[in-house]
């Protein structure tokens, strides 16, 4: 069996689709525990109208989705852990990807596919994942952070299963931290154990705000993930770990990206001297660094052209990447 764990929090209009997808999957052997954490809206009551002996809903005060989460994995009854976001879903053929995983790779004890995201027009983009065969593959990872440090993020909250064991090991999920907490619980995973991973898009993530405008939040002055992240650095001292300062310096990019986009060009030099100090071969350092003495306007200007580009040349892969996926999608 499979533990399903999907955190909720005011999805009335989202979770039922989530929770659609997870009883339309081809492999049956499966819980799903909704944690309910703190809803102000009728999410609880479209749970608790599907009536299914697999589904369990629990309550609790509003602690944030790592706190859910870590409740899940408490309350999970398998050994083996899938986690989907209320306002993700799944493609029929996502759990029997990962029994498949998990069967073919039993030395791994984190599984993972591709993802493909709709963005908030409805449309849908694939995820260009870089540092894997451009083929359909399954495998295992040789370098996590190498690939993260190039890529879209190759793991999603909504496209992973993890073991139990390994999960309490690593912490769970770190509360109080919001967004990026997922990315610590995935460094930290990928430190200690090895990762198995499909390519073909098995999940739909819903992105939150379009890919190419100005970013609806504004990210955490503290930078807790950044801290986390170089704290994993520090603790591995003359052991270096292959592709993490990479990471870091990709970590830092993004940052720096939504300061551009927002207009706050002193943060977003900040950011670039992070880069620097962890990726001085990085070419985007010199791009970022340029474009932070733009007006603002000119930046914002780029930043459409460069990912309306960039938008255009996935669409243009997207019919054949459904068609590999099983059964398609809605």
């Amino acid at each position: 069996m499979i533990s399903v764990v999907m955190p909720l929090y005011n999805k009335e209009g989202e979770v039922g689709r989530a929770i659609k997808s997870v009883m339309a999957q081809n492999f049956s052997d499966f819980e799903l525990i909704v944690i309910n954490d703190g809803s102000t809206d009728k999410g609880p009551e479209v749970v608790r109208q599907i009536h299914d002996t697999r589904i369990s809903i629990i309550d609790q005060d509003n602690s944030g989705v790592s706190a859910a989460r870590n409740r899940g994995i408490e309350e999970a009854k398998s050994d083996l852990i899938a986690f989907l976001d209320a306002d993700d879903e799944w493609l029929p053929n996502f759990l029997k990807t990962i029994d498949c995983l998990r069967k073919t790779y039993s030395s791994c004890s984190v599984f993972a596919t591709n993802y493909i995201c709709r963005n908030v027009d409805g449309s849908l983009v694939p995820t260009i994942i870089r540092g894997l065969p451009a083929a359909q593959w399954k495998g295992i990872f040789e370098n996590y952070f190498k690939i993260a440090s190039q890529s879209a993020p190759p793991i999603v909250s909504s496209a992973i299963a993890a073991e139990k064991a390994a999960l309490i090991s690593t912490g769970g999920f770190p509360v109080g931290v919001e967004p990026g907490e997922d990315l610590i619980t995935w460094a930290k995973l990928a430190l200690r154990y090895k990762i198995a991973y499909s390519t073909q898009p098995a999940s739909i993530f819903y992105l939150r705000e379009s890919s190419w405008g100005r970013p609806t939040r504004v990210p955490d002055s503290a930078d807790i993930v950044g801290q986390e992240l170089e704290k994993m650095l520090e603790s591995y001292g003359n052991k270096k770990i292959v592709g993490l300062e990479e990471y870091i310096a990709h970590w830092h990019q993004m940052r720096a990206s939504m300061f551009l986009r927002l207009g706050k060009r002193k943060e977003a030099i900040y950011e670039v001297k992070k880069i620097a100090k962890y990726s001085k071969k990085n070419l985007k350092l010199y791009v970022f660094g340029l474009i932070a003495l733009m007006p603002y306007r000119m930046c914002n200007c780029f930043f459409r052209t460069a990912n309306g580009l960039k938008y255009t040349r996935r669409r243009i892969n997207i019919k054949r990447m459904l068609q590999i996926s099983q059964n398609g999608i809605s």
